[in-house]
């Protein structure tokens, strides 16, 4: 089992940067493919991001491509979400979250394990 805690999170100008992270604690962080979602105000979850367990692959939901960018370190067990040229639709609840059956490739559905979310606020 893993543990999540995402921090990063807040309110920022449209066209402004963040960095998200989130912190596992718990079994070996290699063993999970990582990834990040997203839900806004009245609307469902949505992928945004992935990474594999090795940080080899990535994978990102067409909306944030070329603007946000997910690694992991997995000497400080911690998966990042930088997010560059916000929009304020891009404005959410971020989760982090880990998936153990497939470690070796890129997951957009199935996780296990989830964080319980940062806010990022993004203001026109």
């Amino acid at each position: 089992q893993v543990q999540l805690v995402e921090s990063g999170g807040g309110l920022v100008q449209a066209g402004g940067s963040l960095r998200l992270s989130c912190k596992a604690s718990g079994r070996t962080f290699s063993s999970y493919a990582m990834g990040w979602f997203r839900q806004a105000p009245g609307k469902e979850r949505e992928f945004v991001a992935a990474i594999s367990g090795s940080g080899q692959s990535t994978y990102y939901a067409d909306s944030v491509k070329g603007r946000f960018t997910i690694s992991r370190d997995t000497a400080k067990n911690t998966v990042d979400l930088r997010m560059n040229s916000l929009k304020p639709e891009d404005t959410a609840i971020y989760y982090c979250a880990a998936e153990e059956t497939h470690p070796k490739v890129v997951v957009t559905t199935g996780y296990d394990y989830w964080g319980q979310g940062t806010h990022v606020t993004v203001s026109s």
